[in-house]
């Protein structure tokens, strides 16, 4: 950390420093309101910057010396002088305002968060490999555990609420503050408090931490009757994805099975463009729409045509499968291209766009729902599978698979 010397300004550079603090704040993070009327009239050091919105919604001013009046006053009042960090401020004034939206997956990254998010896309990070949102009461939950994981091997499961992440309840607690807790340096050690879904009984797991390096997409030959069925496992949307998913289709295509199963259960989503691209392997036309927020529908089409349009095909899907792997799985069920069958999805629907800011940070913003080819919300609906098998405690326990049992007797 850098040493910081005191200085002393006039007061014309005083006020020419913050207003300047504030003109970078606004224009950072003020985007989503569209264009702005500033007008400024200095009180002392305090200058009274109000704003104006010239686009919905419309006459919400606001003056931002409140702001700066808090900003002048804790450094004087505050006891723990050396707790003052100016850039750790700023952050934090920042993500307040984003989170008073109410919505958990609108969300400000520092620029260690947002690294974090990109490394888990890239597919290499330390932690306990689960990736985690919200159900539709906003409570933290667990979409998915990664396979062959450290959170896997603790018994975790997709929907699991997360009560407590060390000593922090998780109550209003915001996505990028519970990855930073659940994260840290593989050997290192975190505990939760837990509970699967739908029971009341809360369970205590501690988890050592590990270099998490998992493949998206992994594939393995079924011998049945007649000859084999291809199984291409994806366990995320990243930034290999589509690399990956080529050279399974690749081994596919070359030993000539009967059929694909696309399993895409504990999958919790990822890049939009990559799942697009894989779903584009089966099927043309619209592969999902974009509700926005003037409930205009945005389609988006096939992004290229495919080595496996006319291959038999079956999707797997469970309670852990969101967002990205919905959008696959609905694009599949509307086209009646394929049988989905597993358990009814996630239901995370709604699209964020992520922009990259200054210094490293990111904000994710919520600007539309997905829907189905059909037209159908996948939202805190979810898909529900053609086909609905469910695996029980004991089968988990014993290792069955009744659902690719299940998926195997299509073919």
């Amino acid at each position: 950390m850098a040493l910081q010397k005191k200085v002393t300004v006039n007061p014309f550079f005083n006020f020419f420093i913050q207003f300047l603090i504030v003109a970078i704040v606004f224009f950072a993070i003020g985007f989503a309101v569209g264009q702005k009327k500033i007008s400024v009239e200095r009180r002392g050091f305090i200058p009274q910057i109000t704003v104006t919105n010239s686009l919905p919604p419309a006459n919400q001013n606001v003056d931002f010396s409140l702001f700066w009046k808090v900003w002048e006053t804790l450094p004087k009042t505050y006891i723990d002088k050396n707790a003052f960090d100016g850039q750790k401020l700023l952050y934090g004034a920042i993500s307040g305002m984003v989170r008073s939206l109410g919505d958990p997956y609108t969300a400000f990254l520092n620029p260690e968060q947002n690294g974090a998010v990109k490394d888990e896309l890239a597919g290499s990070y330390e932690g306990v490999g689960i990736q985690i949102g919200f159900n539709e009461d906003n409570r933290l939950v667990v979409i998915a555990p990664l396979k062959g994981t450290p959170a896997e091997k603790a018994g975790l499961l997709a929907r699991d609420l997360i009560l407590k992440i060390g000593d922090k309840d998780t109550t209003d607690i915001t996505l990028p503050e519970a990855v930073d807790l659940i994260r840290g340096p593989a050997g290192s050690k975190i505990k939760l408090l837990l509970s699967h879904e739908g029971e009341s009984e809360t369970y205590e797991a501690e988890i050592e931490r590990a270099k998490i390096a998992v493949r998206s997409v992994d594939i393995e030959f079924k011998n049945i009757d007649g000859g084999e069925v291809a199984v291409i496992k994806v366990s995320r949307f990243g930034d290999k994805t589509n690399s990956e998913w080529d050279e399974s289709v690749a081994q596919t295509l070359e030993r000539k099975p009967k059929g694909v199963i696309v399993d895409m259960r504990n999958n919790p989503g990822g890049l939009l463009a990559s799942s697009v691209y894989l779903a584009s392997e089966f099927v043309g036309g619209t592969i999902v729409k974009q509700q926005m927020a003037d409930g205009s529908v945005e389609s988006l089409a096939a992004s290229r045509t495919g080595k496996m349009q006319k291959t038999k095909l079956v999707v797997l899907v469970n309670e852990g499968s969101a967002s990205a792997a919905e959008i696959f799985a609905g694009a599949i069920q509307d086209k009646g291209r394929g049988k989905i069958i597993g358990q009814k999805t996630f239901g995370k629907g709604t699209v964020q766009d992520v922009v990259d800011l200054p210094g490293g940070a990111g904000l994710h913003i919520t600007v539309a729902k997905w829907l189905t080819p059909k037209g159908n919300s996948i939202h805190g609906e979810g898909i529900k599978p053609d086909i609905e098998v469910e695996i029980s405690k004991e089968q988990r326990k014993a290792q069955k698979d009744p659902q690719l049992d299940r998926a195997l007797e299509e073919f």
